[in-house]
């Protein structure tokens, strides 16, 4: 069996010092996050997602014009303090949406750092680097150790401007010497968000997952994200495997 990952980034890339601070303020945590689901799911879930989304913005897709398989909304928009405490048509979808990844075979992931570097120090592009290739060993474990018989992935994730140094890590990581990420089967696809549901479904998951890390990393500074705490994540918890945001 091949298992598709789409992954999109949570957080925010440059360096933090503190929510006060008047520039670097922006999120204690950088990481990837989305979902993995059997290749023969993708297709029956893209066209899930699609009318679940033109049912719950239907009035925010009226409104632009746009045909809703173009139009996309950010997960960071979407999942807002006001949103998920306003609207329990919100909660009740991201419900919807963990429970039809597990039916289908699929789990969430997220892998991601608490930022800890002094602005001085902190490379946005090494940061990336350093997580993207965590999200491919740990995805590669799961396919290795937690599939019987073992499985290989392909990894697709938005579009980035670092793709050709990301896609030289992800192919040295596959091909170079020590331990080979065996089950990745090709260096990752980049894609334009607005014309795959797939990666808008997986944007959403990482924008849900930004507002928790912000919470974890750094609880005295994001006190209202307990409200994300308090719906989302026992769930998430549940539906994830060998995700975490580390310190």
């Amino acid at each position: 069996m091949t298992l598709f990952a789409y992954l999109d980034e949570f957080g925010h890339i440059g360096p933090y010092i503190g929510r006060q601070h008047p520039r670097y303020k922006e999120s204690p945590v950088f990481g990837l996050a989305g979902f993995v689901l059997p290749a023969e799911a993708v297709r029956g879930f893209g066209t899930w997602f699609f009318q679940r989304k033109c049912e719950l913005l239907a009035f925010e897709i009226g409104r632009s014009g746009e045909h809703p398989a173009l139009w996309e909304k950010k997960g960071a928009s979407l999942y807002t303090l006001a949103n998920v405490t306003r609207y329990p048509e919100l909660r009740r979808f991201t419900n919807r949406l963990f429970n039809k990844i597990e039916r289908l075979g699929g789990f969430v992931f997220y892998v991601g750092v608490r930022k800890t570097a002094a602005p001085g120090a902190h490379n946005p592009n090494r940061l990336y680097a350093r997580v993207f290739l965590e999200a491919i060993k740990r995805i590669d474990g799961h396919c290795a150790e937690d599939c019987d018989p073992a499985e290989e992935f392909v990894l697709i994730l938005d579009e980035h401007e670092q793709r050709a140094a990301l896609l030289t890590e992800a192919a040295k990581s596959m091909y170079g010497r020590g331990q080979r990420r065996r089950h990745l089967v090709e260096p990752p696809f980049h894609l334009e968000s607005h014309r795959y549901q797939t990666i808008q479904a997986a944007d959403w998951i990482a924008g849900l997952v930004g507002r928790l890390g912000a919470i974890w990393a750094d609880p005295a500074a994001w006190p209202e994200n307990e409200a994300f705490r308090r719906y989302f994540e026992h769930r998430l918890n549940r539906v994830s495997r060998r995700s975490g945001i580390r310190n």
